[in-house]
């Protein structure tokens, strides 16, 4: 099986921005770096589908899931901390009343 290369956003950034600035053909962009003719194109597709989130306002969506995760997070902890705070509490009555039922 082969395994299939990652590249790193910043590198696909830079390969984009040549294909945009046309400093060569796609095909000797993609010879150049190394990389599948057809990957360039695909990344050049999606960079200019995405191009108009970089302007719009406010939070984007990853950064309202993030928000939301955080949130999420953030109440599990104070439950846990309640909870401990009540196991806690009872593990010390409990030794109370059976301190006192013994002799």
């Amino acid at each position: 099986m082969n395994k299939r290369n990652q590249y790193s956003a910043e590198f696909k950034t830079k390969v984009v921005l040549e294909a945009l600035r046309e400093e060569g053909t796609v095909n000797e962009i993609a010879a150049r770096h190394g990389v599948n003719p057809v990957m360039v194109s695909r990344w050049k597709a999606e960079f200019l589908e995405r191009a108009a989130e970089v302007f719009k306002k406010g939070p984007s969506t990853a950064e309202k899931e993030l928000e939301s995760e955080r949130e999420r997070v953030a109440q599990l902890e104070r439950k846990i901390g309640q909870l401990t705070y009540e196991v806690d509490w009872l593990k010390k009555k409990s030794d109370e009343i059976l301190n006192r039922k013994r002799p």
